[in-house]
C-alpha cells in the first residue's frame, strides 16, 4: 500500500485527496520508484480543473514530475537497479502514469539517472522546464550565439530555464514580466534585460534593445501582447507559443506576419519527449548543463506531501519565482 493524490471530481485544490492504494509490481519494461520529491506544473492544475488537453476517467491521479530511488524493475529493463537515484521525463498522459504518490511506476524510457550532485528536490524540478525550453529554443528555433531572444512569463520555471539555456549558448535573453518587482531576481538569474509590461512600452523597449528586431520569441501567454511582440520581431522571425495564460483574446497580427514573413508556431513538449532521437539529444544537452552548473533549477517554494492542496493554491496564485516542489 502507498499514499497517492487523487481527485474524484473536477474543481479547485480542495478536491485533491490523499488516499492509500495497492501499487502493483512493475510490468515488463517498467520501473517502480520510491518518490522523494514531486515537481508541480500548471498542467496539473488544468487537469484537476477539467480544462487540460487530457480528460481522465475519475477518480484520477495526476502529476508529471518526480524524483526518488528505484525500488523495483520489471522484466526486460536494463540500465537501472534498485537503489538508483532517478527522476522522471514527463509522459504524454499523467492519468496513465501519475507522479503524485509515494510509489509510482513509469516506463523505463521515461526514467533518468540524474547527476549525483542534484538533490531530489532539484531533480523533480528539472525535466519539464528544461525540455520545454530546449525544444523551443534549440531544437525548433535554432537560437544562435549573440542573438537576442524574448522570453515572456520569465519568472516561471520554463522562463528561467530558457534564460539559462540562452546564456549557455551565448545568446542574449530578454526577460518580460508583469511588473518590476522581480527585476533584480531576473537579472540575478541571468537575464540581460528585463521589460515590465505594466510599466514599459513593450514594443518600444524591445526595439531599443534590439533595433534590428528579435528573431525568436518564446511565449506562454498569448492575448494582447501578440501585437507588440510581432511589431518588434525581425524579418523571418518565429514566435513559439506553448501556453495560453491570458484570459483575453489573442489578436492575429496579420500585416506584421505578411510584411516580415513571420512564423507563429504552436508547441508542446511532447514533440521532444515523443521522439526518441530528439529526446536523447535533449537529455544530453540538459545533463551536461546540470553537471557543469550552467543549468541550475530554481525552486520557488517547497511543500510537504500532506499540504498538496496548499501547494496547488500557491501554484494558481501565479506569484512564484521558479518551480514549486513537494517533498514526500
Amino acid at each position: 500500500m502507498a499514499r497517492v493524490v487523487r481527485f474524484h471530481s473536477h474543481g479547485g485544490p480542495e478536491v485533491l485527496r490523499i488516499e492509500e492504494i495497492a501499487v502493483p509490481s512493475p510490468g515488463p519494461g517498467e520501473v517502480r520508484i520510491r518518490v522523494r520529491a514531486l515537481g508541480l506544473n500548471r498542467a496539473d492544475a488544468l487537469m484537476r480543473n477539467g480544462t487540460y488537453i487530457e480528460t481522465p476517467s475519475l477518480p484520477s491521479g495526476l502529476g508529471l514530475e518526480a524524483a526518488g530511488f528505484v525500488e523495483a524493475i520489471g522484466e526486460g529493463v536494463a540500465g537501472f537497479a534498485p537503489g538508483d537515484a532517478v527522476s522522471i521525463i514527463p509522459p504524454r498522459s499523467m492519468a496513465r502514469w501519475p507522479a503524485y504518490g509515494e510509489l509510482v511506476t513509469f516506463p523505463a524510457e521515461f526514467v533518468v539517472r540524474h547527476p549525483p550532485s542534484l538533490s531530489f528536490e532539484a531533480a523533480a524540478a528539472t525535466w519539464m522546464q528544461y525540455l520545454t525550453a530546449y525544444g523551443a529554443l534549440i531544437d525548433i528555433a535554432h537560437l544562435c550565439r549573440d542573438e537576442p531572444v524574448v522570453i515572456t512569463a520569465a519568472s516561471s520555471s520554463v522562463g528561467l530555464a530558457a534564460i539559462q539555456i540562452a546564456n549557455r549558448i551565448g545568446a542574449v535573453p530578454i526577460a518580460v514580466t508583469r511588473t518590476s518587482a522581480k527585476k533584480t531576481a531576473l537579472l540575478d538569474a541571468g537575464a540581460a534585460h528585463v521589460v515590465a509590461l505594466a510599466e514599459d512600452d513593450l514594443q518600444a523597449r524591445l526595439r531599443a534593445i534590439a533595433p534590428q528586431g528579435v528573431r525568436v520569441v518564446l511565449d506562454p501567454v498569448g492575448g494582447p501582447i501578440f501585437t507588440p511582440l510581432a511589431a518588434a520581431m525581425a524579418h523571418g522571425g518565429i514566435l513559439i507559443e506553448y501556453g495560453g495564460l491570458s484570459p483575453e483574446p489573442t489578436p492575429f497580427p496579420l500585416f506584421e506576419v505578411l510584411a516580415k514573413t513571420l512564423t507563429l508556431r504552436g508547441y508542446l513538449v511532447h514533440e521532444i519527449t515523443g521522439d526518441p532521437a530528439r529526446l536523447q539529444t535533449a537529455k544530453r544537452f540538459i545533463l551536461d548543463g546540470l553537471a557543469s552548473g550552467a543549468l541550475r533549477p530554481i525552486i520557488a517554494r517547497t511543500f510537504r506531501f500532506e499540504a498538496i492542496a496548499e501547494a496547488h493554491r500557491f501554484l494558481e496564485a501565479g506569484e512564484q519565482f521558479g518551480k514549486i516542489v513537494v517533498t514526500v
